[in-house]
């Protein structure tokens, strides 16, 4: 049986960030991971051999603790392109838009902006920490966005909008999330802008060879202490801490970090049972639904026409794109965020002319003949399958929201939808992996007995 101070279970971006951290502070640790890689929601593939980022792709200003992370270990980011005009498919029409917000008409435009200023005044007021205190917060977290929009008159131009805002970012409708949580996950993020805008927003920059390597490199200074094809089932506690039970092995430890999706929590048995509170948010903090497309042509052909590679689109799946290629010259890739819903169920040559369809409709005939294709189905993943993050229904967050990462004994809890800044990003990924790491740090230094030599 192994042993260490503390067990993380989970090999994403929290919990290899979480076992670094103690590791530096001169902690002995074991990661038990349940897929055959790294990287847990960032997972990087390959469309015509030029790596592609099928979970977590991109960072931006303020993602502070993830930039630093990757500078840390020498990878370095490149910019996500942008110049030229911007591409809406609306009500059946393709029109060119500059900026994060299309000029679809002025009574739309200005009812996008009275619906914005009224939502960021509502998200800036949501205590970050501890959301369920928010002023009103039983009412926010009663309806869901879609509710509050119709409560404040939302016409359907802006309304299917941020429907486009809602599938991107959670996965879901904005009748399956929680006002109060789309609220605060805005806040987390510092603002729509921040969260939508591509220049000096969530999707400046992006890394060439894959957000994975960050995720590989940290499993690297680990070594053997990173075990893959290793579920946790159990996780039993006892005066001495805790047994880790996976389907390799049992490990012994002091504390153990859980850092897999809230949802995900489930499917380990504890013992004692955990407050029944933590059960109950496990099977309320449900995953979104989102998959991805990429296309590679002979050359990014769209640039040439003027056009940024970015579009919106009303109709699916592809309902939002970004021009992710290599090179100024060549291969183009485009990248489509999906909705999964119709999308994950059809064959594979279905998705593909269907995929291709939509960038077709937004970028000419020439899309319809790339050079090789590849999507991602997240739903259909055994481990956390879903979405990028949780789409947090209404009543979540005041039912259970204090106990998603408030310590059970020895058990302490990370992954990016526990923390307080860019949640549901690697960002946030990060931030928890490091707050998780210092709290059994502190309770290690403060009982020194309990710590390995």
């Amino acid at each position: 049986m192994e042993s260490a101070d503390a067990v993380v279970v989970g090999a994403g971006f929290a919990g290899l960030t979480a076992a670094r951290e103690l590791k530096r502070l001169g902690h002995d640790v074991l990661v038990l991971e349940g897929r055959d890689r790294v990287g847990g929601r960032s997972h990087t593939g390959h469309v015509a051999g030029i790596p592609v980022d099928m979970g977590g792709t991109f960072v931006g200003p303020t993602q502070d603790a993830v930039l630093a992370l990757a500078a840390d270990l020498g990878i370095d980011t490149v910019p996500t392109y942008h110049d030229g005009a911007n591409l809406i498919r609306w009500r059946g029409m393709v029109r060119r838009y500059s900026g994060t917000i299309p000029r679809l008409s002025l009574g739309g435009l200005l009812d996008i902006g009275r619906v914005r200023w009224q939502f960021e005044r509502i998200a800036r007021r949501v205590p970050l920490a501890e959301p369920w205190t928010t002023r009103r917060a039983q009412q926010l977290d009663g309806q869901s966005l879609g509710d509050w929009l119709r409560s404040v008159h939302t016409g359907a131009t802006a309304r299917d909008l941020l429907a486009i805002m809602a599938r991107v970012t959670w996965g879901a409708e904005p009748d399956d999330v929680s006002m109060l949580h789309a609220a605060r996950y805005v806040h987390a993020a510092g603002g729509l802008d921040r969260l939508l805008d591509v220049e000096n927003g969530a999707q400046q920059d992006r890394f060439a060879a894959g957000t994975q390597q960050i995720a590989d490199a940290m499993a690297a200074e680990l070594g053997d202490r990173v075990v893959l094809d290793a579920p946790v089932h159990r996780i039993d506690q006892h005066d001495g801490g805790v047994t880790v039970g996976s389907e390799k092995s049992s490990a012994e430890a002091r504390f153990v970090i859980v850092a897999v999706a809230p949802e995900h929590r489930a499917r380990i048995e504890f013992t004692p049972p955990l407050p029944a509170e933590y059960h109950q948010l496990a099977r309320s903090w449900p995953q979104g639904r989102l998959s991805k497309a990429y296309a590679a042509y002979p050359t990014p052909f769209w640039r040439a026409n003027g056009f940024s590679g970015q579009a919106l689109s009303d109709e699916g799946p592809v309902f939002i794109t970004f021009d992710v290629s290599p090179q100024p010259d060549g291969p183009g890739i485009l990248l489509g965020f999906v909705d999964a819903r119709s999308f994950d169920e059809m064959p594979a040559d279905q998705r593909r002319r269907k995929a291709l369809d939509c960038f077709a409709s937004l970028f000419g005939e020439e899309a319809l003949k790339p050079l090789d294709y590849v999507d991602h189905r997240w739903g259909t993943e055994k481990f956390a399958p879903g979405g990028p993050t949780a789409a947090v229904p209404p009543g979540s967050w005041t039912r259970y929201g204090p106990w998603l990462r408030r310590p059970v004994g020895p058990v302490h809890w990370a992954g990016t939808e526990t923390a307080d800044e860019w949640t549901g990003f690697l960002d946030g990924a990060v931030r928890s992996g490091r707050r998780a790491a210092a709290e059994v740090a502190a309770r290690l230094r403060a009982d020194p007995s309990v710590a390995r030599d």
